[in-house]
């Protein structure tokens, strides 16, 4: 009976490797393979595990992140599998007649597999491929249709693969077929805007931009230009005369003018006489064309050097513009305060052809204003705002600090005011002693004690905002108290609490966030008093509240994890061996029966 046990071992374990089956798993594989285990083919188009334990897989040379080949055996019924055939569009084929290094659809270069000589194929020569990989070790048999390999990824681990025919990565787009019926719909629908612009009646912007064409206005004939720089066109840098200059765009060019008759052209063309370059006026902003009589919208053009007429002298053109130098004055959105030209001139003597080589520069500076006037604002940031500096605010052309009230030593208010820092929120208060005023009056004053003086208009979005460029401040909200709802003669509405919004938000890097303003507002308080109350004393209050809105973004992602998944039944294989395909529900008992009869069998082998 022992006898018969042990060869009921050798029995189960054959039928276990010629009936298991393993449980469909796989993942996609985000990179192509980069090395290979070389596999047979077999008739039946199946791919062979290799043997466990066997060497490490070894790279074939010439293999390439785009796809390797698979070369089985030199046996009779095998051949070269091209996993990625070249396209027959050869989009690398730039040279004709001689073979484009890397590119593997080039039939120049008359080699059967590229792969094997060039170092990698360039994109659009060989088809793309899609692959779907699991752990080698979790495949047993593939009966895949399509072509399939082993590979070894980058820790090591080797990964069964299977080339999935994905059609869609290797059509072309269907052409659009266009006559002259829907040619108009065709270009109506994918068109985009054209060159041609109609002609609209729109008002001109309020100021200059970077880059926009200057404005020039000739009073004697009454006609609205630009300001020219002529620049080099062509193999010989022929001036083109009408190549406009850009505003803040500091720049110099060089061009050449050929004269065939210099002795008419000598005192008849305009390019080489200086007056031509001055003889006109600068709009400030372009807002200046709707009233060209308003002289306050142009800026003359002042000579900076002695400039002499061109005078033909004999044989010498003498007094020729050969270099022009604007220097412009900008004052932000107030546009150009001053423009000045310089020249240099030289004489020329005439020939059959002569040619002129000129150089135009133009300069673009800040507008200096003088030193009385100018003020020196101290910045907050640079851009964003620091915590704990000023919290800067403009009234008019004014840039100043937002300020809070504060008391004396007996509580009644001082003219004094504490700064407002950026976000430290504050309260602060003091006394205000009625008078026998008006109460229209007196609420004016209380109103102009909570806000300070001057009341601030506008608040700095950045803290190294410019007074000058109005873009880089924001109005501010007030809502103020109102007095239509008081029924009471004798009595007196006053503000007697101000509180001060500021929403503001980091932008930028987070590694370098930097602190902004978005918006600002007045909250006032009223109460009534009887105006009768002469030397009464009102407390009055302001705070500010620094909100921030910052929005942070989501935090990144982290790469995907692999989805292991392993059967997750162990008799699964023995269910499969001995069911033969029936259902293995239906053989539990049977297979638990075996099992139970084998292991008992051993127990009792070594008992003996």
């Amino acid at each position: 009976m022992y006898a018969s046990q042990l060869v009921l071992l050798p029995v189960f374990f054959l039928m276990l490797l010629e009936g298991a089956r393993p449980q469909p798993s796989t993942f996609l594989s985000g990179a192509a393979p980069t090395s290979s285990v070389l596999k047979p083919l077999t008739q039946g188009g199946t791919l062979q595990p290799s043997a466990v334990g066997s060497p490490t897989s070894q790279g074939v040379p010439g293999l390439s992140t785009m796809g390797p080949l698979l070369v089985t055996p030199s046996a009779p019924e095998n051949k070269t599998v091209d996993l990625f055939p070249v396209l027959p569009t050869c989009v690398c084929d730039l040279t004709l007649g001689a073979c484009d290094l890397n590119c593997c659809c080039d039939r120049d270069c008359y080699l059967l597999y590229p792969r094997t000589v060039f170092s990698f194929c360039l994109p659009g020569s060989v088809r793309s491929s899609s692959w779907v990989c699991v752990d080698d070790s979790l495949i047993f048999r593939s009966n895949s249709p399509y072509p399939s390999r082993v590979f070894m990824d980058s820790n090591g681990i080797r990964q069964f693969c299977v080339h999935v025919n994905n059609s869609k990565l290797n059509y072309f787009q269907k052409l659009q077929k266009v006559n002259a019926t829907n040619f108009q719909a065709l270009a109506a629908e994918f068109g985009g805007d054209s060159f041609i612009s109609t002609l609209q009646s729109q008002l001109p912007p309020p100021f200059y931009k970077a880059g926009d064409p200057i404005l020039t206005y000739f009073p004697k004939w009454s006609v609205i230009s630009l300001l020219r720089q002529p620049a080099g066109v062509g193999a010989w840098g022929v001036c083109a005369e009408s190549n406009p200059a850009g505003f803040l765009e500091s720049k110099s060019t060089t061009c050449t003018h050929i004269f065939k008759n210099l002795a008419s052209s000598c005192t008849l063309d305009p390019a080489l006489d200086a007056a031509s370059y001055y003889n006109f006026t600068v709009l400030k902003v372009p807002q200046g064309m709707t009233d060209l009589q308003n002289m306050k919208f142009q800026v003359p053009v002042t000579l900076a050097s002695q400039a002499s007429p061109p005078l033909l002298a004999g044989n010498t053109c003498q007094n020729v513009v050969s270099q022009v130098t604007y220097e412009i004055e900008t004052n932000g959105t107030f546009g150009i305060q001053k423009v000045s030209v310089s020249f240099r001139q030289i004489n020329l003597t005439i020939e059959p052809v002569v040619s002129l080589q000129q150089d135009f520069i133009i300069h673009f500076r800040a507008f200096q204003q003088s030193t009385a006037a100018s003020v020196t604002i101290p910045r907050s940031g640079n851009p964003g705002y620091i915590v704990g500096k000023p919290l800067l605010v403009l009234t008019g052309d004014i840039s100043h600090s937002m300020t809070l009230l504060q008391s004396q030593g007996n509580g009644i208010c001082s003219v004094k005011r504490h700064k407002v820092r950026f976000g430290m929120n504050a309260i602060s208060g003091c006394k205000f002693r009625l008078k026998e005023v008006d109460c229209s009056q007196l609420r004016n004053e209380i109103y102009q004690i909570l806000h300070g003086s001057p009341r601030p208009e506008h608040v700095a979005i950045f803290g190294n905002a410019n007074p000058a460029q109005k873009g880089g401040w924001t109005s501010i909200l007030n809502r103020s108290c109102s007095v239509s709802a008081m029924n009471c003669t004798s009595c007196c509405f006053i503000p007697v609490s101000l509180e001060i919004q500021v929403l503001w938000a980091y932008l930028g890097l987070q590694s370098n966030p930097q602190a902004h303003v978005s918006g600002a507002r007045f909250l006032y308080q009223c109460k009534s008093i009887q105006v009768s109350q002469k030397g009464k004393e009102v407390s009055l209050t302001t705070l500010i509240n620094f909100v921030d809105i910052t929005q942070k973004p989501d935090p990144p992602r982290s790469q995907p994890r692999m989805d292991w998944k392993l059967p997750f039944d162990f008799f699964y294989p023995f269910k499969v061996a001995f069911s033969k395909g029936v259902n293995s529900q239906n053989s539990s008992p049977s297979l638990i029966f075996i099992l139970c009869f084998l292991l008992l069998g051993v127990l009792n082998l070594e008992t003996k």
